[in-house]
């Protein structure tokens, strides 16, 4: 519940941030132009500008879907990086540590290594006295629970992907509704009168469909990252058994 007002606090703040500068530099650009228009746009100065002639009502909500979305999917590379652990390094400091000091020592090690793999064989190593199998249940629960720690708020991410490109759609619809409203109205089908609501339509679609493949390529890069520390851990965690069961025989 923290992290979701966390993130709800900082994507207002990004959205009112961006919308009053977006909009407060909308008359800079337009006088700009009528200033030097034969100087080329930057691909940043053409985006703003066709958000701001796409309107706000309906570049707004794909806006909150893509600051929303990177919201996520930045908390979730971040978290999923700092999970990573050097497997090799704590099974190497395990074996010994059993070598050397016992059980409790081994404990020690995976108390000070950060990552989800340290903590599993800490819960492992927890119940070595309930003997192996307890030891076994408790890495396979405790993993289960670590996979859905990694898991959490993709889905949100891929909420996002769906409704950016739905909103766009919408925009279009609306856009064409208005313009046959400007052709009925006018009596005429002269371009001028359908241009504006065909933009609009147009604009939006494109702005929808550039926040999904932003947020698809993000959202393919954590799914990776999570199967790559999925495999690891369980890598691991059969490493770990095999170091526990020769231990256990000694």
């Amino acid at each position: 519940m923290k992290k979701l007002i966390a993130l709800l606090f900082i994507a207002g703040m990004m959205t009112f941030g961006i919308g009053n500068v977006v909009f407060a530099q909308a008359a800079e650009t337009a006088t700009t132009e009528t200033v030097d228009t034969a100087k080329p746009k930057t691909f940043h100065e053409a985006m703003k500008e066709r958000f701001i002639e796409g309107g706000p009502v309906w570049m707004a909500p794909i806006l909150l879907t893509l600051i929303f979305g990177l919201a996520i999917a930045v908390e979730r590379i971040l978290y999923l990086t700092l999970s990573g652990t050097n497997t090799t390094k704590l099974l190497t400091g395990v074996e010994n540590a059993l070598a050397s000091g016992g059980v409790e020592e081994a404990k020690n090690i995976c108390r000070n290594t950060r990552g989800p793999v340290a903590s599993i064989f800490y819960q492992g190593l927890m119940r070595y006295d309930s003997g192996i199998e307890e030891v076994e249940k408790s890495v396979v629960s405790y993993g289960s629970v670590i996979t859905g720690r990694m898991e959490s708020g993709i889905s949100w991410i891929s909420l996002f992907i769906a409704l950016a490109p739905m909103l766009g759609f919408l925009g279009t619809v609306i856009g064409m509704i208005q313009a046959f409203d400007d052709i009925a109205a006018a009596g005429d089908i002269s371009p001028q009168i359908v241009a504006n609501g065909i933009k609009i339509a147009l604009l939006t679609t494109v702005f929808g469909l550039i926040v999904a493949i932003i947020l698809q390529i993000l959202y393919n890069y954590i799914i990776s990252k999570v199967d790559s520390l999925i495999n690891s851990m369980e890598d691991t965690s059969i490493s770990f058994m095999d170091i526990l069961n020769k231990y256990n025989k000694k």
